[in-house]
């Protein structure tokens, strides 16, 4: 296993649910964090984690939290993109807002800005020798299940882009994981009235998965980690 002391790692959308619970994990392990949040004050207070402004729905903010990090720890060593969004987009029918404006919505957190970040961090995972990078994407992204097509299409996007990295990294001791779990007890199920919440994921388990991921060598890659709250026949 890998000795996280001195490692640093970047997670976007750690002020809530499953990004904040893999920075706490993280910390816990002995990594040191950079946090991407929109609102530094929220992040959870600890001396080997700093907070930096990021909002996943500016593009352009990818490089400038790479940069705040790199001049703060100097080196970066793990990447999770946990920001993630969903807005219900089914093929027929009505959507939340214009049709389309939902799933550009979409595509610009879920797709878009992980393909930011993996790029303005490449060259330094690449440095690192054992970079690692955790796209959090779903279940959703390896079946359709329910009317939200829209997010469905972004988290299969974000397996696409995860594959590329194992693939373009995998040379350069970058490996990437994809974590696809089901519902998880989150804000982000806040309106999912059928599953009592204690039968969901629990953030801190699937933080648990990442730390492990981390860790490990370059020779024990796990590309996806299917993670389910009820059995399902395919998965």
């Amino acid at each position: 296993m890998i000795d996280p002391a001195g490692r640093v790692i970047m997670v976007s959308g750690a002020n809530r649910g499953i990004g904040r619970a893999i920075a706490l994990r993280l910390l816990r392990s002995g990594f040191q964090v950079s946090a991407g949040v929109r609102d530094p004050e929220q992040a959870p207070n600890d001396p080997n984690l700093r907070a930096f402004s990021y909002d996943a729905n500016h593009i352009d903010q990818a490089q400038k939290w790479v940069d705040q990090t790199l001049a703060t720890f100097g080196r970066i060593d793990g990447l999770v993109n946990a920001a993630g969004l969903s807005v219900r987009m089914p093929l027929l029918g009505s959507s939340d807002g214009p049709l389309f404006d939902s799933l550009d919505r979409m595509m610009q957190v879920n797709v878009k800005a992980p393909m930011a970040m993996i790029r303005a961090t490449w060259s330094h995972l690449a440095a690192s020798g054992s970079g690692r990078v955790v796209n959090v994407s779903s279940l959703s992204g390896k079946r359709v299940r329910n009317e939200n097509i829209g997010y469905a299409m972004t988290k299969f996007a974000l397996i696409a882009l995860n594959q590329e990295v194992r693939r373009l990294g995998w040379a350069h001791g970058i490996r990437a994981t994809a974590l696809c779990p089901g519902f998880v007890d989150t804000d982000m199920t806040r309106d999912v009235a059928h599953v009592p919440r204690h039968e969901m994921s629990q953030p801190d388990d699937l933080a648990e998965l990442v730390d492990v991921v981390m860790r490990l060598p370059n020779t024990a890659a796990i590309s996806e980690l299917l993670v389910n709250w009820r059995h399902e026949d395919l998965l």
